[in-house]
């Protein structure tokens, strides 16, 4: 490939790996205000209000930090120092994990939200917001712990002809470990992300029984078209339902261009930031899978912007 085509390339990934970061932290930060401002304002929330937030703040803070990884991959400026490298992908990869825990635990309390009261799982409805914050708890301290090896195995590139060490950006690199600490290391990487996705599977296949079980009550007792709109549980399921689906997508999508890229990519920008557009696609695209389905918003938005009008001509 000649010198053009390989700066054509890099600048066409760059341009859509900084559009998928702007997108994404637009549709995040918008959705972030209206549950913030839903909070404040003491409106009723539903049970998985707080766990979408956390999911959305997750992704916002995700993407700012994939969007200063960028800066160091495609921009001229002074190489990060050790302290800066090890933040920076350290707080990534501690957003990634939380990004499939939370994500998770939003599937599991909707599963609980829609079960029936006959269900083993209707004692846990009244407490559901005690238990997401002790899963929220539980996931920060797990993937805390889980990622602290980046804090060790990131360094400051200060040799760039060295064999030894895998470059991540042009400030940073890993150095490679040890065989034991390593494959222990991928080992509770696989069995988080295998008992999570199991987790979310069967949560979601749980949905999906309700659901077909509902329907098939519906046309039994002829009400369908009686009442031909779902209800807010109903709407929010399918809603979840989606959103696993885009995840599960994106995710083996991202396994692909992991396995087919080697390991980190060692000196090729256009690769490396290929696999960071698959790897944070659901960050971007989550957002407005749920804005898409949240009526609530069109109706508050628009009652606020009529207040402020209301005290414009007051004034």
């Amino acid at each position: 490939m000649s010198k053009n085509n390989i700066l054509l390339s890099l600048i066409a990934v760059r341009n859509s790996f900084y559009s998928e970061v702007s997108v994404g932290i637009t549709a995040n930060a918008f959705n972030l205000l209206f549950h913030v401002l839903w909070f404040f304002l003491k409106h009723r929330s539903k049970p998985t209000d707080l766990t979408i937030g956390h999911l959305t703040l997750i992704h916002l803070v995700m993407l700012t930090t994939v969007g200063v990884i960028a800066t160091d991959i495609f921009e001229t400026q002074e190489l990060w120092d050790g302290i800066t490298c090890k933040a920076v992908i350290y707080s990534y990869q501690v957003m990634r994990g939380l990004s499939l825990g939370t994500t998770c635990l939003l599937s599991v309390l909707q599963a609980i939200t829609l079960s029936p009261r006959s269900s083993c799982l209707a004692k846990f409805k009244h407490t559901s917001s005690h238990h997401s914050m002790c899963g929220f708890l539980f996931l920060r301290v797990f993937n805390l712990s889980i990622s602290a090896r980046f804090l060790i195995s990131t360094v400051a590139t200060k040799n760039r002809t060295s064999n030894s060490l895998m470059f991540v950006t042009k400030s940073c690199s890993f150095w490679p470990q040890r065989s034991l600490p390593k494959h222990t290391i991928h080992i509770l990487g696989i069995f988080r992300d295998v008992s999570l996705l199991g987790l979310m599977a069967v949560s979601s296949g749980y949905m999906v029984t309700l659901l077909c079980r509902h329907k098939r009550q519906s046309q039994h007792l002829h009400i369908t078209s009686l009442s031909p709109r779902a209800s807010p549980e109903h709407r929010a399921t399918q809603t979840i339902l989606m959103l696993m689906s885009v995840f599960v997508l994106l995710y083996l999508l991202d396994c692909i261009v992991y396995s087919f890229s080697g390991m980190w990519l060692k000196s090729d920008p256009v690769l490396l930031c290929v696999q960071m557009l698959a790897g944070n696609g659901y960050a971007m695209v989550s957002p407005f899978v749920l804005i898409s389905s949240e009526k609530r918003m069109i109706t508050f938005f628009k009652s606020i912007w009529e207040e402020s009008k209301c005290l414009i001509v007051h004034q």
